[in-house]
């Protein structure tokens, strides 16, 4: 080989080796820009609801509607002193006939929903006062409108001095007994207040102390207080409100005459005209008992279709 074949050579030698190199660094060039890097993602739960009893308190204030003083029974969550949160609220309606003091016994149920991580307020509402003991939460009148007291009153006193969300769908009313009725009645009557009306051992129509229909003075208050009346047009007052639960919940050995078979023919009206609902029969009377039983799911279930609690 002469010395310019050899330079030739190594000339060519050097080309090929610059070209593979640039072809490397391409191919690496290439694959960077179309393979992302791997990313590492992070996944958080919530804080679980802070644990412990419940903290109660009582209340009153004076009441237009009633002409007097309304009391009240609350009980706030564990974590509400050391907070700033907001939470949803039940109202609950003690049965009838009763005591000044009947709406002083939400013990039970609030220490439901705090061992059950259920975290809402709490509200007992007044619903008899000595010498008007089965108001059945009913409108009758100047200085005796219970309803009023307890839709307007008592809610605009409880969202303008606890940290509540003040909104409909942080808002529960539930009743045992005659307070079952009251709860539909008043909940159907102000479709904007309430998201989740619950009846246990209710009926839907007003009764005697002794569970018979009660008369009143003319066939359009009784209509009005008639919850069976309202059913055809409940999907129309409802529906601007969004979503709305309601469920009835009695026992299959419930003394009362006609309780059963107004519970459920309130379930067939209900499913007739389209109105989502949910009315179970249990085994079961008409008494605390029973309604221990089951009142982890039922007020369970009630809060779970309530706004969550929220920082202020």
């Amino acid at each position: 080989m002469t010395r310019g074949e050899a330079a030739r050579f190594v000339h060519r030698r050097s080309l090929l080796i610059l070209l593979l190199c640039c072809a490397v660094a391409g191919c690496a060039s290439g694959s960077a820009s179309t393979t992302p890097p791997p990313t590492t993602t992070t996944t958080t739960s919530a804080a679980p609801p802070p644990s412990g009893p419940p903290t109660f308190r009582n209340g009153s204030f004076h009441s237009d509607a009633v002409k007097g003083t309304l009391h009240y029974e609350i009980a706030l969550p564990p974590g509400y002193a050391s907070s700033a949160t907001r939470y949803p609220v039940v109202y609950f309606l003690h049965g009838l006939p009763a005591g000044d003091q009947a709406y002083n016994h939400i013990g039970g149920y609030a220490h439901s929903l705090a061992a059950t991580r259920h975290p809402a307020i709490l509200v007992g509402a007044q619903g008899a006062r000595s010498g008007d003991t089965d108001p059945e939460w009913h409108d009758w009148g100047p200085g005796r409108n219970w309803e009023t007291a307890t839709q307007s009153e008592l809610v605009s006193w409880i969202d303008h001095h606890y940290r509540t969300i003040p909104k409909r769908s942080a808002r529960a009313i539930i009743g045992v007994s005659a307070g079952g009725y009251g709860a539909t009645l008043i909940a159907i009557h102000h479709p904007e207040t309430y998201q989740v009306i619950e009846s246990w051992s209710g009926y839907f129509i007003l009764t005697t102390p002794e569970g018979e229909p009660a008369r009143l003075e003319s066939k359009e208050e009784e209509a009005y207080a008639d919850a069976h009346t309202h059913v055809p047009h409940l999907k129309r007052d409802f529906t601007p409100y969004g979503k709305t639960f309601f469920g009835f919940y009695t026992g299959t050995k419930d003394p009362y005459p006609g309780f059963v078979s107004d519970n459920e023919q309130f379930a067939r009206e209900l499913t007739a005209a389209g109105i989502p609902h949910v009315f179970k029969l249990y085994e079961g009377a008409h008494d605390q008992d029973f309604w221990n039983e089951h009142q982890d799911d039922w007020l369970g279930g009630a809060v779970d279709r309530l706004d969550r609690p929220r920082s202020q």
